[in-house]
């Protein structure tokens, strides 16, 4: 695993199984949109992996992901306590049946249950924060930060406000 202070390119970041050996299964979650695109825009970094998704049923992610194992979320995820909770059972069901063994998100709200109960379920978390917030924290960023094994950024002045975390250069 890259040092807390390396500077890794994206174009030669670590894939799911170097950085943990044992990985098979990735699952990816993120809201549609620019969150999707960031995590496609890795294809060479997960393209060899079993993978399966999350994402939200809108026409961009349908047409992105169409030869991709897919599970829909639900949103809008802001302010909205009917969705997190049908989110969370969303969650507990594909953590339990696909059984990943790491879940990566650029956000956004739809990972936080994910990360939680990946947390209690001891699946290992990977996140990677969004590239245009350079200057303050993303509200997922920071619910996700507690639960998650590897924090990502993509500019060396996010690491200021998220201490400890690898840069990985941008993605896009």
């Amino acid at each position: 695993m890259p040092s807390r202070r390396t500077f890794v390119s994206p174009v030669s970041a670590p894939s799911p199984r170097s950085i943990y050996p044992a990985c098979v299964k990735v699952l990816f979650v993120c809201s549609s949109g620019g969150h999707l695109a960031q995590l496609t825009a890795l294809r060479d970094w997960w393209v060899d992996e079993d993978r399966r998704w999350i994402t939200f049923d809108t026409p961009d992610a349908v047409s992105v992901l169409a030869q991709e194992s897919v599970g829909w979320g639900h949103h809008p995820t802001t302010r909205n306590l009917t969705n997190l909770a049908k989110n969370a059972v969303l969650a507990w069901r594909e953590l339990r049946d696909y059984r990943p063994d790491v879940v990566m998100s650029t956000g956004a709200g739809i990972a936080v249950p994910f990360f939680l109960l990946a947390r209690i379920k001891r699946i290992r978390t990977v996140y990677l924060e969004v590239y245009d917030r350079i200057d303050s924290t993303t509200l997922t960023g920071r619910l996700c930060r507690p639960f998650t094994d590897l924090f990502l950024v993509q500019w060396e002045r996010q690491r200021a406000l998220y201490p400890g975390s690898v840069v990985v250069g941008p993605v896009w």
